[in-house]
């Protein structure tokens, strides 16, 4: 029985990874439809495929506090109301301003569970599974970004041209409903209860998730973010989130429809192109998943970096008309492996493991908020930079893979193999050094 919890917690918490990647992925196949029914500009565009972006922000920035003084779990059952209710709101929405505020609140959803479900899973999880485990999040965000697409595709089949775009949004109210009933009954976190004090509490949790013994966690905290006591993990925790996003990784995801576009290809070629790219990255996220805990994080932080610069770079050249335009699709493919082996699969995984357990949450939401930013700014101007110079986005995102490489191999600790409340003893009151 207690194997049955703790597999039904990891697979309950990773779930929201799914939501995640569907929501981010699913409005490529709707940009067109959205230009047409409120008569967008390439800025207006540009904020309404971001509205979304800024309540994730706030969801992130806000989540961590009441995360850690109510624990992540009971946090994240209201957050699975928040998913249902955005998916059926944006599918019955009448007006543009009510477009905006569900998927505002859907944003909300997102950010908080992108610092709420790694920071859960880490503490429930064996420090020689811990990547693999808190991976699952990242499988199911790219699961998530596949379905989005095959969602697209099947919708547009079947449903007429007017409507499709709200079912396409519409469907994520089914995973959000799944995700709200697995929360269901599950445990909170042994760490989590240990460090509020509640004992009893933590050893019956422990006892019902299968942990072999109850984790010592650190004592002598203030509970409150301190620079001076947290200031190495904060710079990770920023440094990870804005890399992740310089990468392009989501501009390019939300736009793959108009980058194929923008390259000769249209209509039912482009999205069956985009689920060529879901398959790569779908597939290239279990072997970073496979690999985490053996290779280590840093490395694959470092190899992928290397080999993103060059995909784009060669993107970069498509489009300045010094490559073919048959390039594209393996371009982007290698693009997407590379990342989904490196960031893809580190991200979640080192920010819920670089915090001390009393400001766990509030930390993973420093790197979650960084990310979201970053998402948010980089969505808003790729179309308006792409629509100046079409190769300008792909150089940019090319040089900061570069950057983020040679940052990780002088600054960032590895983290693999280790307990939790080593690596954060380790970096409390550490400062950078080369």
């Amino acid at each position: 029985m207690s194997g049955a919890t703790h597999t039904r917690a990891v697979v309950a918490m990773s779930l929201g990874g799914l939501l995640f990647g569907f929501d981010t992925a699913v409005i490529s196949g709707v940009t067109d439809a959205l230009r047409a029914e409120y008569l967008l500009s390439p800025g207006g565009l540009g904020l309404a495929v971001s509205a979304a972006l800024w309540g994730t922000l706030v969801g992130a920035l806000f989540s961590g506090a009441p995360g850690d003084r109510f624990g992540s779990l009971a946090v994240l059952r209201v957050i699975g109301l928040l998913y249902v209710v955005s998916a059926v709101g944006c599918a019955v929405a009448t007006s543009l301003p009510a477009f905006i505020a569900f998927r505002v609140l859907g944003g909300l959803a997102i950010g908080a569970s992108s610092v709420l479900v790694p920071v859960y899973i880490a503490e429930i999880s064996p420090p020689e599974r811990r990547g693999l485990l808190v991976g699952l999040f990242q499988f199911n965000i790219v699961l998530g970004i596949l379905i989005a697409y095959l969602s697209n595709y099947l919708v547009a089949q079947i449903a007429s041209a007017d409507v499709a775009w709200r079912w396409k949004l519409g469907v994520a109210a089914v995973p959000a409903a799944l995700f709200l009933v697995l929360l269901t009954g599950l445990p909170q976190s042994p760490r989590w209860l240990t460090a509020r004090g509640r004992a009893d509490e933590a050893k019956r949790a422990a006892d019902r998730l299968g942990l072999a013994t109850i984790p010592v966690v650190e004592s002598g905290g203030t509970g409150r973010l301190d620079w001076r006591v947290h200031r190495m993990p904060i710079l990770l925790a920023i440094a990870i989130g804005l890399f992740n996003q310089l990468s392009g990784i989501n501009a390019i995801l939300y736009y793959l429809n108009d980058i194929f576009a923008a390259a000769g290809f249209t209509g039912v070629s482009g999205d069956v192109q985009a689920i060529a790219i879901g398959v790569a990255n779908l597939v290239a996220t279990i072997i970073g998943m496979t690999i985490i805990d053996r290779v280590g994080r840093k490395p694959l932080l470092i190899g992928g970096g290397l080999v993103t610069a060059v995909a784009l770079a060669g993107v970069a050249l498509v489009y300045a008309g010094a490559a073919p335009a048959s390039l594209l699709l393996p371009l982007l493919i290698l693009f997407i492996a590379a990342f989904a082996m490196s960031q893809g699969a580190v991200i979640w995984v080192y920010l819920s493991e670089i915090f001390p357990t009393d400001v766990r949450a509030r930390g993973q939401a420093i790197g979650s908020a960084t990310h979201w930013v970053a998402n948010a700014v980089l969505s808003f101007a790729f179309p308006l930079i792409a629509e100046w110079s079409r190769p300008l986005p792909f150089w940019t995102f090319a040089a900061a893979m570069v950057v983020q490489a040679v940052m990780v191999w002088r600054l960032f600790p590895e983290t693999r193999g280790r307990d939790l409340e080593a690596i954060s003893a380790e970096l409390t009151n550490k400062r950078i050094s080369a």
